[in-house]
């Protein structure tokens, strides 16, 4: 039965980093859609997307995501590496305090996850950019919301120690 991992965690935690480790190591990996999305959206001349039109922005999310699993589900891979799950724009929403159709909560139900990996907070490696716009104090916040998403759905969420790429891969490798 094939494993599927998810990383969890505010912002500038480290999830993509280990996640690109993990694909250079020959690992099957789904990476965080939401660049994408905003990238999209910039070229069509919104800034901020997930600001300017949270549900659109969260619908967005939410097909790309199911997606990634279905991609996933297709796939001969033993185990593949999610950068965020399905769960994630719910818990993005409520931090947000934005109403979301129930198909949100349906869709994170109907599709489920083996293990859930948690990078928390971490501010000597937090950076911003042109599509992380939240600041540290924010992915502290965001990090509590993803966390209480997934733990209302059943999941045992395993927290991922600060340290080297090399040794945070390691953790989750032998975690499994």
């Amino acid at each position: 039965m094939q494993k599927k991992i998810v990383f969890i965690g505010g912002p500038g935690t480290g999830k993509s980093t280990v996640l690109n480790e993990l694909k250079k190591l020959g690992h099957t990996c789904m990476p965080e859609i939401s660049r994408e999305v905003t990238l999209q959206a910039q070229k069509e001349g919104i800034d901020q997307l997930f600001l300017t039109k949270p549900l659109l922005f969260s619908e967005k999310l939410l097909e790309g995501r199911e997606k990634q699993y279905i991609n996933a589900d297709a796939s001969t891979a033993n185990i593949v590496f999610f950068d965020r799950g399905i769960p994630s724009v719910h818990a993005y929403m409520r931090y947000f305090k934005t109403e979301y159709p129930e198909v949100f909560l349906q869709k994170s139900t109907t599709y489920k996850y083996t293990k859930i990996f948690q990078f928390l907070p971490w501010k000597e490696i937090y950076t911003s950019d042109n599509e992380r716009y939240e600041t540290y104090e924010e992915s502290v916040v965001i990090s509590s919301f993803l966390k209480e998403a997934y733990a209302e759905l059943g999941y045992e969420i395993i927290n991922v120690p600060f340290g080297a790429i090399e040794d945070r891969c390691n953790f989750i490798m032998n975690s499994l």
